[in-house]
């Protein structure tokens, strides 16, 4: 008997992408996946996946052809203006029986401020943000699809993703650290380990939810996470500064107009799992023990 193999194909095979491409390729997997440029796809082929450029503007007779022999998608590029542009351009290759999975990376910022409350997968969602409501728009379009299709749509709603590369012991150590303070304010963050866990699982689980929210255990002020990691690498706490001295840009004072806290119940009652880093403080420690 031919023995079935699996394909990950993940349009944007960028930072959390890239954490499951490795698990599964470690299991046997065959892993492809896209990049906007032909450089990014270069980096993308050196690490030993089947690489395409998709932009996005239109569709790739290149990713059509992996599309054939995929079994499952991960869908990490953002929507634009005109609407998520996999579906735009490739809807059609997605549609086929051989696909058995399919999940959409989107983002707790569909729920919008809450003042501070809790939220979970069962709270209306109320986007403040242009982008939020483009990612919205784009899951209740890959809803829609699933619908006509038939095809099996999973939606992960991520909090703020922090990991190896990508963390407040990378930004002290490169001098960007901040404790910006704004009264009351808190963030769900998760670590992109668990990002990969969780997908994991949840190729492997039976149909259960159509949205999971990926978050930690504990949202919490962001001038807390860099004192935490400043003690780790016993370097000094930066000084606080009030939101309204710090220049942000735009979009970061828009992500301090959102203040929220994340309930994730549903990943572990779902999918039988723990995170491997229930906290920032875990996930900190993990980041700072690899410097050693």
């Amino acid at each position: 008997m031919e023995r079935t193999v699996t394909h990950l194909f993940a349009f944007g095979l960028g930072y959390s992408a890239r954490a499951l491409a490795a698990l599964l390729a470690r299991d046997g997997w065959n892993v492809s996946g896209t990049a906007t440029t032909a450089e990014g796809a270069g980096r993308i082929a050196d690490l030993g996946y089947d690489a395409h450029v998709f932009d996005g503007r239109a569709p790739s007779a290149s990713v059509s052809s992996a599309l054939a022999t995929a079994t499952h998608v991960v869908v990490s590029v953002p929507p634009g203006d005109g609407g998520d542009p996999v579906l735009t351009h490739h809807a059609s290759d997605l549609a086929g029986e051989h696909i058995t999975w399919i999940g959409y990376l989107s983002t707790i910022g569909v729920y919008g401020d809450r003042n501070g409350e809790w939220c979970d997968e069962c709270t209306e969602p109320a986007p403040t943000s242009d982008r939020s409501r483009r990612r919205l728009d784009a899951e209740q379009a890959w809803f829609a699809f699933a619908e006509r299709t038939g095809r099996r749509v999973e939606v992960f709603r991520l909090a703020g993703i922090y990991g190896p590369g990508r963390s407040a012991i990378d930004n002290l150590e490169d001098g960007t650290a901040r404790c910006i303070v704004k009264s009351g304010q808190v963030f769900n963050r998760i670590h992109v380990a668990d990002i990969a866990h969780l997908l994991r699982a949840a190729v492997d689980a039976p149909p259960s939810h159509a949205i999971f929210n990926v978050t930690d255990d504990e949202p919490a002020p962001p001038q807390d996470v860099v004192a935490y990691a400043a003690g780790l690498l016993g370097v000094p706490v930066p000084p606080d500064v009030a939101i309204e001295n710090a220049g942000l840009s735009a979009m970061g004072l828009s992500f301090y107009a959102e203040n929220k806290r994340v309930r994730n119940a549903r990943i572990k009652e779902a999918l039988g799992l723990s995170l491997l880093y229930p906290t920032y403080r875990e996930g900190l420690a993990a980041i700072a023990a690899e410097r050693r």
